[in-house]
């Protein structure tokens, strides 16, 4: 079943054409990886699944992007549409608060007073992010105290403290140590079951590891788009294949 259906999507920066005409479904409960080099709009089509590029100052987006067959470009609350499709950045960014304040924030929004109901949602949401064990007797703590493999694991456990569907994560573990990125890696397979997970990441291993489809972009053009194996041992398309083997990128 697909989550996202995206088609004839066209995005511009005032007059610069940065995405060009991208068509692609994008599977419920699945892994999907967006790789490409820098500059060739993986996370600038991300951003548009829920409408993050509306906070740039002169960014248009034609075409529709379905989300359970609801166009979400049209009469959709984007604070609703925000708790439904999370997002994980590249850089941890917890907020300067306690490790529970942060994780508690987003439910907080949505009207969740109660602080039994609070203290379950604070403690399912760092375990579904593999860091309850490790906080659970620090949850006054700051979170920016914590290491950066943390802080990121914060970040995922505040982005799933909502009950989103879909998860988008914008290179995750590009700023981490191998360690925690292999931790985060072992997560995001673990989170599968539960919500449709979109990632971007110049790593292509990564992509091989952990994603079930990979869609490969390169200057605002989604080239190719399939199952995860196929794209990496028998891509159909020249560009993919020079990418994938290293010959540009």
């Amino acid at each position: 079943m697909n989550k996202f259906s995206i088609s004839q999507l066209y995005l511009y920066y005032d007059n610069f054409c940065a995405l060009t005409d991208i068509n692609i479904d994008i599977e419920d409960k699945n892994i999907t990886a967006f790789i490409g080099p820098s500059g060739c709009g993986k996370s600038t089509f991300l951003k548009t699944l829920n409408r993050m590029n509306d906070l740039v100052d002169g960014c248009k987006v034609t075409g529709e992007v379905l989300l359970d067959g609801t166009n979400i470009y049209k009469d959709v609350d984007t604070n609703l549409l925000r708790k439904r499709v999370g997002m994980v950045f590249q850089k941890p960014n917890p907020f300067p608060m306690s490790v529970y304040d942060n994780i508690a924030y987003g439910p907080r929004a949505h009207g969740v007073k109660s602080k039994a109901m609070l203290d379950e949602i604070v403690e399912k949401s760092l375990q579904s992010a593999a860091i309850w064990d490790e906080l659970k007797d620090r949850l006054r703590k700051p979170a920016l105290a914590l290491s950066g493999g943390q802080q990121q694991r914060i970040c995922i456990a505040r982005a799933v403290a909502v009950s989103p569907e879909v998860l988008l994560m914008d290179e995750p573990t590009s700023a981490l140590d191998p360690i925690s990125t292999s931790k985060i890696e072992d997560l995001v397979l673990e989170l599968k079951e539960k919500y449709t997970i979109i990632i971007v990441t110049h790593n292509m291993q990564q992509a091989a590891r952990v994603s079930d489809k990979t869609a490969f972009f390169l200057l605002g053009e989604l080239i190719e788009y399939g199952n995860t194996n196929d794209i990496f041992s028998m891509p159909t398309h020249k560009k993919t294949e020079g990418y994938i083997s290293g010959r540009f990128g």
